[in-house]
């Protein structure tokens, strides 16, 4: 269909018959914080599922609407009337391990996998971080070694999340140790109620447990469910990250629309809106989150002329972050010794603000996208990488005593 009009009809005609309007009143969350409900993403997921609308970009023989940018930037706006509700729990599934199934598993494994991800049957996690390797990903130790047709993986992960409700979990690992460091990676679909897997969830500041670490004791995983060649998971990865940094914007329910709305309102309702201070900061945060969202539309206009997602996914997170966490900041200031009493509805308020620090490190600290940007954006000299030609074998390695 090549008339935008009638396209956004037809998708407006299609989610009246689904979903159900949104209210100004409607409660909110960021990333999942403070809400462990999966169920009502299910519902909303399965209700979308027969016209590929929740992933209208995925082809159309995987479930998906086969649309091109434009089409799915006006299912997401349309998508933005109606109730959304916490799909944090998703998103990995939905808009990190799916589209990079699309572009590395075989169509075999597309046809397993992608069904189950768009309906909600089955949630996904990403295990790449490690407790000695967070922003140096390549640097994994996590190790695979080949038995027959199985994979015995051995090692841990962390910042998992969601891993302990996931059904799968997208996992990179050693192959090759005798090679270097990023060659010597490959990419697998691990089943996380195999046997050897432990999942001990991390409770956070906030108090949620969305966070894991995961453990893997000679745990199996077939070849079959190998994603690309053996070596090959280096390139699995830079798609996922890629998508990674875009992948907010799927949560639902979420911060961007009505954020600065919700902090009017908040100046308003404690009286302090005539403060020439409060005024200041108030302004200067609305224009952190008008920035922040001009940015994400940058990124996603560039996807929109074809192009995969590429560096600016991480101007994009650093902009999100910085609003977040104003907004967040500013609010709590706002209520005063109420927001830590929880009183005068400020539960949702003292929830962002012990969330907000987060969002500079989940999905890629602050300082990779920094380096990203400079080294692809502005063109600066990248930093001295003195260990990418060497083999993962040699290269000096922090020891972990037992009990440490």
């Amino acid at each position: 269909m090549s008339d935008p009009d009638e396209f956004r009809r037809e998708v407006r005609a299609a989610l009246n018959a689904r979903l159900t309007l949104r209210r100004a009143d409607d409660v909110w969350t960021v990333l999942g914080a403070g809400s462990d409900d999966v169920e009502a993403g299910r519902s909303y997921l399965r209700a979308l599922s027969d016209g590929g609308w929740a992933v209208p970009t995925w082809p159309e023989e995987y479930g998906g609407l086969g649309a091109t940018p434009t089409q799915a930037a006006i299912v997401a706006q349309e998508l933005g009337h109606f109730e959304v509700p916490d799909l944090y729990p998703y998103v990995i599934g939905l808009a990190i391990a799916g589209p990079t199934l699309v572009a590395h598993a075989t169509s075999e494994q597309c046809g397993r996998w992608l069904p189950a991800i768009r309906t909600g049957e089955e949630i996904w996690c990403q295990l790449f971080s490690e407790p000695d390797s967070g922003s140096d990903l390549a640097s994994l130790a996590t190790r695979a070694e080949r038995d027959g047709e199985h994979w015995r993986v051995t090692g841990s992960k962390v910042w998992s999340s969601r891993a302990h409700y996931s059904r799968r979990g997208l996992l990179l690992a050693r192959t090759d140790p005798d090679v270097p460091k990023h060659a010597g990676i490959s990419a697998f679909a691990l089943d996380m109620e195999a046997p050897g897997v432990t999942v001990s969830p991390l409770r956070q500041m906030n108090g949620d447990t969305h966070f894991s670490e995961v453990h893997f004791d000679d745990a199996p995983v077939d070849d079959t469910d190998r994603i690309d060649a053996p070596g090959a998971g280096w390139g699995v990865a830079r798609t996922a990250l890629a998508h990674e940094r875009g992948a907010g914007a799927v949560g639902g329910g979420g911060w961007g629309a009505d954020l600065k709305d919700r902090l009017v309102d908040l100046v308003r309702r404690r009286g302090v809106g005539a403060d020439v201070l409060v005024r200041q900061r108030l302004a200067a945060t609305i224009i952190e989150l008008e920035v922040a969202r001009l940015t994400a539309r940058r990124a996603r206009d560039t996807v929109r002329t074809g192009r995969g997602p590429g560096p600016e996914g991480s101007g994009s997170k650093l902009r999100g972050s910085a609003g977040l966490k104003a907004a967040a900041t500013l609010a709590l200031d706002v209520l005063g010794a109420d927001g830590i009493a929880g009183i005068d509805g400020s539960d949702e308020w003292q929830t962002l603000f012990l969330t907000s620090p987060s969002i500079s490190i989940r999905g890629g600290t602050d300082e990779i996208q920094r380096n990203i940007v400079g080294e692809r954006v502005l063109g600066l000299p990248p930093e001295p990488r003195a260990d990418v030609d060497v083999p993962f074998s040699e290269l000096p390695r922090t020891i972990r005593r037992p009990g440490r």
